[in-house]
């Protein structure tokens, strides 16, 4: 990367050999290789921009370049060309270098068209951002280049700037409103009448009112720039808050009912209505310290520019308490929104514009009439979020539907002037509205931070339209009103809040919540949701009811929706308990992201592994699995477990249905620790009590098996009572987990507590055994298993295979076993989580013929011995995805190769047909015991 030194003296040199010259046909490509190499150091150019790009237009066209990494179209004209003067086209059309690009951008898929638009000449540099496309261009003179190079560092910024410059003007108004809430709560508390929840309640309304008329202002909705901080700075602190009430009233009485006496400053300000200002709110007396914050702070912040997208969960969590406790800033960034709007139905809405566009041949009045006709169809979807939030799904929702309707508006007015082609009546040209959009949203904070992000989005695409139109347009009173319900939205009848042959769309990411983690109340909804006769109801996760609720709501209609979710829908017990009955109900997947990482803005930068599944009962359009590029895979059918595949669901049972060995779990001491040591522990304790020695064995884990690390356990299991007390440093020991158990909240192990030598579960086999860990990273082709002979004890965080050989090694090992876990384990965050019931006892074994059997066994033993060639490796060195030995992974592929043989797989088969033709064998296995 160059230092700014380095890239300022580069463009020096850069102007030097270019200034005055420049030939579209003969120097395009050497100008721009060029730049990017030797400017902004790109290593391999001509990998990361393409020329004369193909593009199907009216007949084969090409653009000039692109660079797809960054969304960068370019247009280029020789030196001379004036570059906002129109050129004749080939089908008599006249345009400018920017709408020649903007016609061959309509032609392209949506997740390749550009966010920027540059034309050049060779002499000047216009740059268009297309997220402001009303805004004039940016002009970089090449002279110039030299002290502004960074002005085209976008070029080769894969990140977006736009939306990174949003996020952290919106970060800053959340850190500022944190302060006033800060100086605030500390007055409230003054008045010792209200409890800390009251506080809450009117402080957040308080801040809501601030940041809508700071925005307010700043939009120019109030008319005058500084209109509420110049109504503030005539008042002492001390008459703020009366200040600040009689504007709020003022603010909600409508204009024909307002006394003439009030005062002119008051009369000023418009009526706002939409009920943001109309509850009675308590305000405490301002310190001069809060009212500059306000003032200094607050006022000369240019919140006009925030993303209320954004800022609605920034908002949100910093006035939270929970969340300004962990110092977390939480919400969804607008790429992870898209990812469910996108699919569902932005990317159609944009295809039915560019199809509109892509018809040049016809007369301006037809083309008109189809994009007004599609602009009421937009206006005509009605959407829902049933886990609204602070509203940033609806918000970027209706951003993105009025971003379109203004694209749709710029075709019809282009070259009309103000004339808009409009009826008298239709003088407001915007159909797009807030209306359309309907929320639940169990927080009543969330419910006014959505309400007003939606109320600041609608302001801020009015003014993009009034740019388009060339006319002003009213935005006070509010006329439109937010349908953000407040209430639990697993307990309301969401019919309640919009019918649902109304409604076209579902979507949302609704509360994580493990099964074990719920509290009493969200047990209860999940009871309510799925009834008792909904087989094992209690181990699925919170997140499972909203699919149940959406299920049951969209029954006979249209209805397309997407839910984000913790990947634990889709994967181990869940797949089974909560898809089965629902695809018997008729739903469809019709669109999945696999898992990804949903990231947390919090202190604490928790991930959470997350999947995106968008479904319906009818209508299905097709099916199609998207990558993080936005890329889109076709596909026959989407099943539950997110791959190509018929809808066979793995359930949880008891024993295996081939004839291999049982599988258990290891032990489970229910000992507070006071049974396991660390090597240095354990040699200090048989150093001081040296009669334990016999009574020891080394203990393995996932952790400690995995990375072999040490660790010992002490075993009394049916020792004698005049051995323990002979011994009291062991006596000491079984004495306190007696009382560890005593003091349990569960009966049984209560009861347990009359035996405590032994543990709660106590597996210790007689010959050599398979182990299996619980756990094991997702990053390993192979789960480690291996081997343990009798005197190793093994914790309930190891499986154990007794009675289990080679063979069995060999299979479980192999390829075939890994690819059936991958599908239908479950996860521990994105780890592999091993399954006895789901995994171990479902899977199909092969018929394996002697010959292949010890053809198997060979190939087992084969992996072991190459693991031994490396006695000082644990095997998290050996199964290292980069480390891993040639010799371990040579075994490993002859072991993969004989155990497919077994199967009369092919070796060339892919992963997912692999498992495919696994369902189809366990398939069989289950006919064959349901026929018994």
């Amino acid at each position: 990367m160059l230092t700014a030194k380095q890239q300022e003296k580069a463009a020096k040199d850069f102007v030097s050999r270019w200034l005055g010259k420049g030939d579209e046909k003969q120097d395009s490509q050497r100008f721009w290789i060029d730049l990017l190499q030797n400017v902004y150091g790109i290593d391999r150019p001509t990998e990361f921009i393409s020329f004369e790009y193909r593009v199907q237009l009216n007949n084969v066209s090409y653009i000039d370049a692109i660079i797809p990494a960054t969304h960068v179209m370019i247009e280029q004209k020789s030196l001379g060309r004036h570059l906002d003067k129109p050129i004749k086209q080939s089908d008599g059309q006249l345009l400018t270098p920017f709408e020649q690009a903007k016609r061959y951008a309509a032609s392209l898929p949506y997740s390749e068209r550009p966010r920027w638009i540059v034309s050049c000449n060779f002499s000047e540099f216009l740059v268009f951002d297309m997220e402001r496309p009303n805004d004039a261009p940016e002009s970089v003179l090449l002279e110039n280049l030299e002290k502004e190079y960074y002005r085209l560092q976008f070029l080769v910024d894969v990140k977006d700037s736009r939306i990174q410059k949003e996020l952290e003007i919106s970060k800053s108004a959340g850190e500022l409103i944190g302060r006033i809430y800060e100086q605030l709560y500390e007055q409230y508390k003054l008045n010792p009448q209200l409890s800390d929840d009251v506080i809450h309640q009117h402080i957040n309304k308080l801040c809501v009112r601030l940041v809508f008329c700071l925005y307010a202002e700043d939009a120019g909705l109030f008319g005058s720039k500084n209109m509420f901080h110049d109504y503030l700075n005539n008042f002492k602190p001390e008459q703020t808050r009366k200040a600040l009430l009689e504007l709020f009233r003022i603010l909600d009485t409508p204009t024909s009912e307002r006394s003439p006496y009030e005062e002119k400053a008051l009369l000023d300000f418009p009526y706002v209505n939409g009920s943001l200002f109309t509850d009675e709110i308590e305000i405490p007396p301002f310190k001069e310290e809060t009212l500059q914050v306000l003032l200094d702070d607050g006022c000369q912040f240019d919140w006009s520019e925030i993303s209320p997208t954004i800022f609605g969960g920034i908002f949100e969590s910093t006035l939270n308490p929970a969340t300004r406790r962990s110092g977390g800033m939480h919400y969804t960034s607008i790429e992870n929104i898209h990812k469910v709007i996108d699919p569902l139905f932005l990317n159609d809405l944009h295809n039915r514009f560019q199809s509109i566009m892509s018809l040049s041949s016809l007369p301006k009045k037809e083309r008109n009439k189809r994009l007004r006709e599609l602009q009421n169809y937009i206006a005509s979807l009605t959407f829902l979020d049933p886990a609204a939030g602070s509203g940033n799904f609806l918000t970027e929702s209706y951003l993105s539907l009025r971003r379109l309707e203004n694209d749709i508006l710029r075709e019809i007015t282009r070259g009309l002037g103000i004339d808009l082609g409009f009826a008298e009546e239709e003088y407001n040209p915007i159909r797009v509205s807030i209306n359309q959009f309907y929320g639940i949203e169990i927080n009543d904070f969330a419910v006014a931070v959505a309400r007003t992000a939606l109320w600041i989005a609608e302001a801020q695409m009015l003014k993009e339209t009034q740019h388009i139109i060339d006319r002003e347009l009213e935005y006070f009173p509010l006329h439109t009103f937010v349908n953000i319900h407040e209430a639990n939205a697993l307990q309301i009848d969401w019919r309640t809040v919009v019918e649902p042959t109304k409604l076209n769309y579902i979507m949302g990411n609704p509360p994580f919540l493990g099964a074990r983690i719920m509290n009493e109340e969200q047990k209860a909804d999940v009871e309510a949701i799925f009834t008792r006769k909904w087989k094992n109801w209690g181990n699925l996760d919170y997140v499972c009811c909203w699919f149940k609720k959406v299920s049951d709501y969209i029954t006979n209609t249209e209805c397309h929706c997407a839910l984000v979710s913790t990947n634990s829908v889709s994967q181990g017990s869940s797949v089974a308990d909560l898809w089965g009955p629902l695809l018997e109900d008729g739903l469809i997947i019709n669109f999945a992201y696999r898992p990804f990482i949903w990231n947390s803005e919090s202190a604490d930068k928790a991930h959470v592994h997350c999947v995106i599944i968008g479904f319906s009962k009818n209508g299905v359009r097709s099916h199609r699995f998207i990558d993080d590029n936005g890329k889109i895979n076709i596909v026959n059918h989407i099943n539950p477990y997110l791959f190509d595949g018929s809808d066979i669901l793995v359930s949880s049972r008891s024993k295996p249905y081939c004839d291999i060995p049982q599988i258990g779990i290891g032990n489970k001491l229910i000992d507070n620790g006071n049974y396991l040591f660390t090597y240095d522990e354990y040699i200090d304790f048989i150093n001081t009590e040296p009669n334990a020695k016999s009574f020891f064995k080394r203990i393995y884990g996932s952790r400690e098996f995995i990375n072999n690390i040490e660790r010992y356990c002490l075993w009394l299991g049916n020792v004698k009572p005049n051995e323990i007390r002979s011994m009291p440093l062991v006596q000491a020991r079984v004495e306190a987990v007696r009382n560890f158990r005593l003091t349990s909240k569960s009966q049984g192990t209560r009861v347990l507590a009359e035996y405590p030598t032994h543990f709660h579960v106590e597996n210790l086999p007689h010959t050599t055994y398979i182990v299996i860990p619980k756990t094991s990273s997702e990053n390993r082709r192979y789960i480690p298993i291996g081997f343990f002979t009798p005197e190793v004890m093994v914790t309930d965080a190891l499986f154990i295979v007794d009675n289990a050989n080679l063979y069995h090694f060999g299979i479980l090992t192999s390829n075939v076993h890994m690819a059936w876990m991958r599908t239908v384990a479950g996860r521990l965050k994105s780890d592999y989580r091993y399954s006895k019931d789901i995994v171990y006892n479902n899977f199909p074994w092969p018929k394996s013929t002697e010959q292949q059997k010890s053809k198997i066994e060979k190939t087992a033993q084969a992996i072991l011995d190459a693991r031994a060639l490396y006695p000082d490796s644990s095997l998290a060195d050996l199964y290292d995805s980069v480390a891993m030995p040639a010799e371990l992974r040579k075994a490993h592929r002859a072991n993969d190769r004989a155990v497919m043989e077994a199967y009369g797989f092919s070796t060339n088969m892919t992963e997912e047909d692999c498992v495919a033709e696994l369902m189809k064998l366990y398939a069989q296995l289950v006919d064959k015991e349901n026929s018994k």
